[in-house]
């Protein structure tokens, strides 16, 4: 069975946990296909994915279009799957942010009219270098506000990658099971 993975990425975390969710898919025996909706340069076929796991960062309170323009380009043949959406952000890192980190992952599926069959928030990660003085200033000072996390101290993950393996593996079993009772 594939497994499509769709993902978008700005600081590169996301794409570290696609490649992270691309392993787990092939070393539970799926076949995995991975795709970078910002490197996308024509159409893609779904053909022969019986399951869909999309995730993306966010940033500035919103997924990156290009992401949102191929979940919307691909309703329909998305509607014939069963798919995982997941939401990388920092506000997910921590419990106070956790409401606003599912605020903007309800405002894209509404902007898309997507009804994923499951979804889930994963923590992100800062990385100072991809920063100007602004974006670090906000970082701290927003994002962080009342963490004793600098960003000027590096680079610092807060995905939580055995949550998310959980994550990736219940929605693999899941369907694995219903495919199965499917053919009784």
């Amino acid at each position: 069975m594939t497994v499509f993975i769709a993902f978008a990425t700005v600081e590169g975390q996301t794409a570290k946990i696609a490649r992270f969710i691309s392993n787990i898919a092939r070393e539970a025996g799926y076949n995995a296909r991975l795709i970078n909706t910002d490197e996308l340069s024509g159409p893609v076929s779904l053909d022969g994915a019986k399951l869909v796991i999309f995730l993306a960062p966010v940033h500035e309170r919103r997924h990156p279009g290009t992401f949102e323009a191929f979940i919307t380009s691909h309703k329909d043949e998305l509607a014939i799957r069963k798919s995982l959406v997941l939401s990388v952000s920092l506000k997910a890192a921590f419990a106070s942010g956790r409401e606003e980190a599912h605020d903007y992952l309800n405002e894209m599926l509404l902007r898309t009219n997507f009804k994923p069959d499951a979804t889930a928030l994963v923590a992100g990660a800062v990385r100072p270098e991809n920063y100007g003085y602004f974006e670090k200033e906000i970082v701290q000072h927003v994002v962080l506000l009342g963490r004793n996390i600098d960003p000027r101290d590096g680079a610092r993950e807060f995905t939580d990658w055995d949550e998310l393996a959980s994550v990736v593996m219940t929605f693999l079993d899941e369907n694995d099971r219903a495919d199965l009772t499917s053919l009784k």
